[in-house]
């Protein structure tokens, strides 16, 4: 009989035990993780980052979505013609890879935040995107053309979407958002002063 109840004592000291140490592993794993600094476009860092937001930062990641679409489609248009300067097609290769990167980074933004990441059937006019108007004539320029047009395009395209950053550097809450908002503002900003002396030497 003694020895029956030490055991059993012993049991539900055991089980206890177990218990409290899965309880506080378990908590102690998601502070960890969430509080984790220098995960830039990771899962755990999107849920952290993104979790506190506005309709500024909804409203610039649906917008820049597109935005960003249009360019590499502007890219792909210069990419697949022959007798372009060398310089603008290695410019339009780099435009094309960072616009990519930061199209999937505003897409995994939009769903942790439940909102859609297909933007087809949307007015996407305004702040620098083309026309259809201006997306044939691109497709149907050539050699020399083809180059100043996609530099003009392109310029005017970087333009719109430095409106757009600042204004969600005024205006957004998502840390991960603002930030991409300044990255964008100055790299494209760099970018329309590259395109601008490539324009002039042509």
């Amino acid at each position: 009989m003694k020895t029956r109840l030490i055991a059993l004592t012993s049991g539900a000291l055991l089980t206890a035990a177990a218990l409290a140490g899965c309880s506080a592993g378990s908590s102690g794993s998601n502070t960890g993780m969430g509080n984790m600094p220098g995960m830039d476009h990771s899962a755990s860092s999107t849920d952290t980052a993104t979790s506190e937001h506005n309709q500024a930062d909804v409203t610039f990641a649906m917008a820049m979505v597109p935005h960003h679409q249009q360019a590499i489609e502007m890219s792909d248009s210069l990419l697949a013609k022959q007798g372009v300067d060398p310089r603008v097609t290695d410019l339009a290769r780099k435009i094309k890879a960072a616009q990519q990167s930061e199209i999937d980074t505003m897409n995994g933004w939009l769903t942790t935040w439940g909102q859609k990441t297909d933007m087809s059937g949307m007015n996407m006019s305004g702040d620098g995107m083309m026309s259809q108007q201006d997306m044939d004539a691109l497709k149907k320029a050539s050699g020399a053309d083809a180059s100043k047009l996609f530099l003009g395009q392109m310029i005017q395209h970087h333009q719109g979407a430095i409106t757009m950053a600042t204004t969600e550097t005024e205006q957004g809450k998502a840390t991960d958002a603002v930030a991409l908002a300044k990255k964008i503002a100055a790299a494209q900003t760099a970018e329309i002063a590259t395109m601008k002396r490539l324009l002039a030497s042509l």
